[in-house]
């Protein structure tokens, strides 16, 4: 399950490698074992343009979600992994709701990229409020899941 990583963000230190790690860790855990992945992480002004333009609200956002399945448009072959979509995240939001929450930017990062994974697999909180407690139960499960597995291989 290729997952493709990119960081825009020069003033945040994080662990990219674990959060590659971990987005293999989400995939699997919601069965999209041969699913590709996006992630990008990004200052607040490339976030604000990118909700501005997508969502028409002028504001940054912690993390987005481009997904590829939404049409109709065929999986992949088996011989190539299917395009799940893109999680694109806004680190200078993600360390003031870190800060918020108290704890670290690395533990936000994992939740946003729980949150948007989740919203590339069809989950959808803004739908109703039964969805909303859907998708927030799958991401505490997750998690948890998460938080059971030793640092280095989760």
């Amino acid at each position: 399950m290729p997952v493709h990583m990119q960081s825009q963000v020069r003033r945040f230190t994080f662990d990219q490698a674990h959060l590659e790690r971990l987005a293999r860790t989400i995939l699997a855990d919601v069965g999209e074992t041969s699913a590709e992945l996006g992630v990008l992480l990004v200052g607040d002004q490339r976030m604000r343009g990118l909700n501005h333009r997508y969502r028409a609200k002028d504001r940054t956002t912690d993390v987005l979600a481009f997904a590829m399945r939404e049409g109709s448009a065929p999986h992949a072959s088996r011989h190539k992994p299917a395009m799940l979509g893109d999680v694109v995240i806004a680190v200078p939001e993600a360390a003031r709701q870190a800060q918020q929450g108290r704890r670290s930017l690395d533990e936000e990062l994992m939740v946003l990229l729980i949150h948007g994974i989740l919203h590339l697999c069809g989950y959808d909180h803004e739908r109703s409020e039964k969805e909303a407690r859907r998708m927030h139960r799958r991401e505490r499960m997750i998690l948890q899941a998460l938080s059971r597995l030793p640092k280095r291989e989760n």
